[in-house]
């Protein structure tokens, strides 16, 4: 919904299921590309642009699938090759999922109260936790990738991947209030169900064209615990539980590849 600066609801919000200005605003949202936004238009549609949120997977998906694929076609070995295709999408979102998961992992599990794990989530520093879950996953990260660019078939694999861990973004989004009264969450709103659905069916549909449906099922699962949690914890999603859906998922998704390679 279109909310006012303060987070007052506006007296016209843009409820079209669709806008030309929606895909523009995910990508300058969600990732660093040089994508040219109309702010104006895309403040309006607020929340309801965020069924482009996969679409924006597959365009980062689809530049590590070019990128893995050029340094392979040079030569370079895949465990190089995987740590420079990783490099690269760190790079294209400007670490904010993984800012979002290390300041989510260090509030949840380094508070005592809901006050307490948001205060955490909001400080700029990190911490032991945030530290731990960042290593942990860069390092499963890198070795699925590596393992894929070894066998060599990768291309679809990784914008599915990426286009459906950033519709299990929108699935959180939908599925919990927001926690604190601001912050990035609270400033795009809450979608309604329709654009959550939206969302999916685009994550879904990519899985099964692709013959990879059963991704879909694990991203399920794991959202699906990650909300649980968070409405344990905090109850509800911010900006950094988005961020840390996508990381979570993506990493699951990527052990689900490598499990079922030859």
């Amino acid at each position: 919904m279109k909310r006012a600066a303060r987070g007052k609801p506006l007296t016209n919000p843009d409820n079209r299921l669709f806008a030309a200005i929606d895909l523009p605003a995910a990508l300058g949202l969600l990732t660093r590309l040089p994508v040219p936004v109309d702010g104006a238009a895309a403040t309006a549609r607020g929340a309801a642009a965020v069924w482009a949120y996969p679409l924006a997977g597959v365009v980062v998906g689809g530049l590590q699938a070019l990128a893995m694929g050029g340094l392979l076609w040079l030569g370079v070995p895949a465990a190089i090759t995987a740590a420079l295709v990783l490099a690269l999408a760190v790079t294209l979102t400007g670490a904010m999922h993984e800012d979002g998961l290390a300041d989510s992992i260090d509030g949840l599990w380094g508070g005592w109260d809901k006050a307490r794990r948001l205060a955490i989530m909001k400080d700029s520093h990190i911490g032991t936790y945030g530290v731990i879950a960042l290593v942990l996953t860069l390092g499963l990260r890198w070795t699925a990738l590596g393992l894929i660019a070894g066998a060599g078939d990768f291309a679809l694999v990784l914008v599915v991947v990426a286009a459906v861990s950033r519709a299990a973004m929108v699935g959180v989004m939908a599925a919990l209030p927001h926690a604190r009264d601001g912050g990035l969450s609270h400033a795009v709103g809450r979608p309604a169900p329709r654009v959550a659905w939206v969302a999916v069916g685009i994550g879904a549909g990519l899985a099964l064209i692709t013959g990879h449906v059963g991704l879909v099922m694990v991203a399920t699962v794991i959202a699906v615990l990650w909300v649980v949690i968070a409405r344990a914890k905090i109850g509800g999603q911010t900006g950094d539980i988005l961020g840390a859906t996508q990381q979570l998922v993506e990493v699951a998704l990527l052990i689900a590849v490598v499990s079922a390679l030859d």
